[in-house]
């Protein structure tokens, strides 16, 4: 069978996957903190027709290239793109938006810690400051050797008359009995890994941290002397997905083109088999 074919196959599969990835960018075009993906491609082993040979000055021979076929193309990575999202502004006061590195900590009901850069937040009949799922907000998060450990949420008193977030995420509240309390100690906390990619999606705009990440720096926005400085929250505000349509679309045309030249590929082969198989009638 002609290696063209198998060729042709695997363009035919990994265009397949470029597509997958670009169908579920062009989904969540409206998802909060959700973050594109982008596909490579490499190319796979080669067939050695016949090596390279250095050249023979003494007899006057001139060196030789090699001589290689290819195999084709298979997935070479899939990298998660963490630009900043455009800020939507909500008028809701525990909408928060992070305005730089970080990621929000949220840990489920078996303590579970998840980060998350969607900061669609509300208070529950509790106190706790948690998302849609009812994972709580971290007060005070560790990172240790390969985990985060979240110690303890943030929390207001459930009968508070008010409450406000600053831009270095404190929340401050007002009791029933009129006493303030100024937020001092119910700062929400930020993870910044040295590597955002190589968080895993679990789904729900959530990352599990994986060691590919690398050390993680937990701290308050805007901690002074640590990586989080220039880092912010904007309250009343979401970051929304940092998919360009005009960039998936154009992506889409061209892995659409890849495999139909993949598929011609395949046809053409498959003449010139019928070819040989017509020689003898």
């Amino acid at each position: 069978m002609m290696r063209s074919l198998y060729s042709g196959v695997s363009g035919l599969r990994t265009h397949q996957l470029r597509m997958d990835v670009i169908g579920d960018n062009i989904a969540n075009v409206n998802t909060v903190g959700f973050k594109r993906s982008a596909v490579t491609f490499k190319d796979v082993f080669y067939q050695t027709l016949r090596g390279g040979s250095a050249g023979d000055s003494a007899n006057g021979i001139g060196g030789t290239n090699p001589q290689q076929i290819g195999l084709g193309v298979t997935l070479g990575s899939i990298d998660v793109i963490h630009t900043q999202g455009a800020a939507a502004s909500t008028g809701n006061g525990t909408d928060l938006m992070i305005q730089g590195d970080g990621f929000f900590i949220v840990a489920d009901a078996s303590g579970n810690a998840y980060l998350t850069r969607s900061g669609a937040f509300h208070f529950d009949d509790e106190g706790y400051l948690v998302n849609a799922d009812g994972f709580k907000v971290a007060k005070d998060a560790t990172f240790d050797t390969d985990k985060i450990t979240v110690n303890d949420y943030i929390k207001i008193d459930k009968d508070a008359q008010s409450y406000s977030i600053d831009k270095e995420g404190k929340v401050s509240f007002i009791a029933k009995d009129g006493t303030n309390n100024d937020g001092t100690n119910n700062q929400i906390k930020l993870a910044k890994v040295i590597n955002p990619a190589g968080l895993e999606k679990v789904g729900s705009s959530l990352y599990k941290y994986t060691v590919a990440a690398g050390e993680a720096t937990v701290g308050g926005a805007g901690t002074k002397d640590t990586s989080l400085a220039n880092t912010t929250i904007i309250p009343s505000a979401l970051e929304m997905s940092n998919v360009d349509l005009a960039q998936e679309f154009t992506d889409m045309i061209i892995t659409e083109r890849g495999f139909q030249a993949n598929a011609r590929t395949i046809t053409t082969s498959d003449q010139m088999l019928q070819e040989l198989v017509n020689l003898k009638r």
